[in-house]
């Protein structure tokens, strides 16, 4: 997200002219490539090419290192259409242009910034190593150290769940670069690192409950040394906040998603309900299955106007945490929802593989959980109302 400067980003119409092409590209190709994906439990390398020439990869990114400099609202509507065909494209592209660039783009030193923001738009494709084995939301109890020798940093730890990993080319990792927990987290640094580097590992892909194709594995790091320009910002203690920023944009970005297949799985239940008959009569036309229509419609509208309130803030250049952690957990709590009742609809086909409101069903579980639980929002939200009321 920018911070304390309003974001312009990409001329109107160009941006309106790109959001049409996306969505022809999503209906025509990605959408019927969703099998093949899923089958495969991965995106083919032929489409990954396309998602790199369409721009996908430097959404975010400022022009001057080859991308499109997009603002938040256009970068968070751009991330909606996104959520509508399988989540394994978004997954592929979306820590590219939401947490590693941001986290570079806020913290990053002029240097890292020319060298990491143009690699990454160029398409190689990155991961944010932050949850660990036993810890995630806690940052106190982040375990990976990093310990200065000389010119370089030595990395020691395990990362977890962590998105693309499986073929990420370079990734953003935080570790602790001392042993104390420090105010405000200034234990914690981020660091800039190849993922071939000597000493990163990464494990098997997990094998999850849905999104097939969105690969998250373990990162193991044994003695990785790095060079001190791989410090963030050039600053220990700075790299907490660099990814509490970051993580902001992802959590805008998942809600986006989860509005985004709410609505493919609304369109799903809709088209059912006007196909399927039950005594002779399609049940569309019966009342309380437009009660699940009419809710699901509403819930979608009023995480629409969360979304675009939030981003209109966000392009001021004022921080939205709070604005961000409201969305991230009403949409994806709507979104559960939506896929909920678009089962119902379907009744005892509902829970067959081969409809579709079954694997969005799956598919839409894990929103609630990734980018701080639902949980996590509201310890977010309540705190700053907190701060909020003592300071005024």
């Amino acid at each position: 997200m920018p911070d304390n400067t309003t974001a312009k980003g990409m001329d109107e119409d160009s941006f309106e002219a790109f959001l049409d092409q996306l969505r022809r590209y999503i209906t025509e190709r990605l959408i019927p490539a969703e099998e093949q994906v899923i089958a495969d439990n991965r995106v083919p390398e032929e489409i990954m090419k396309e998602m790199r020439d369409i721009g996908l990869f430097s959404l975010t990114t400022p022009e001057e290192f080859g991308g499109a400099d997009m603002n938040a609202s256009q970068y968070i509507r751009t991330a909606r259409e996104m959520g509508r065909p399988a989540p394994a494209f978004r997954a592929a592209m979306s820590i590219n242009t939401g947490m590693f660039t941001t986290a570079v783009k806020n913290g990053g030193t002029p240097e890292q910034k020319a060298e990491w923001l143009s690699r990454s738009a160029e398409g190689e494709v990155a991961c944010f190593g932050l949850t660990e084995p036993d810890s995630g939301s806690d940052a106190a109890g982040l375990l990976t150290s990093a310990v200065r020798d000389g010119d370089h940093y030595v990395l020691n730890g395990t990362k977890r769940y962590i998105t693309n990993a499986p073929f990420a080319k370079i990734g953003l990792i935080m570790a602790r670069t001392n042993h104390e927990n420090l105010p405000r987290n200034q234990h914690v640094s981020a660091f800039l690192i190849n993922m071939d580097a000597p000493g990163v590992s990464v494990g098997s892909p997990d094998a999850k409950m849905g999104q097939r194709g969105a690969l998250i594995a373990d990162i193991v790091l044994e003695d990785v040394r790095v060079p001190v320009s791989a410090l963030l910002g050039g600053e220990e203690g700075k790299g907490f906040t660099a990814a509490m920023m970051a993580l902001d944009s992802g959590r805008l970005s998942v809600g986006a998603a989860a509005l985004g297949l709410a609505e493919r799985a609304l369109q799903t239940g809709l088209r059912y309900a006007h196909e399927r008959k039950a005594f002779g009569t399609p049940i569309v036309e019966f009342q309380l299955i437009q009660a699940m229509l009419a809710d699901s419609k509403a819930d979608i509208y009023a995480a629409e106007c969360m979304m675009l309130d939030a981003c209109r803030r966000a392009d001021t250049g004022v921080r939205v945490s709070m604005e961000a952690s409201c969305f991230k957990m009403f949409a994806t709590e709507m979104c559960g929802r939506v896929v909920d009742r678009v089962v119902q609809i379907h009744g005892g086909a509902g829970y067959l593989s081969e409809y579709e409101a079954e694997r969005l069903f799956r598919d839409a579980r894990i929103y609630r959980i990734y980018e701080g639980t639902t949980q996590i929002q509201q310890l977010v939200i309540a705190k700053q109302m907190m701060r909020n009321f003592a300071a005024s």
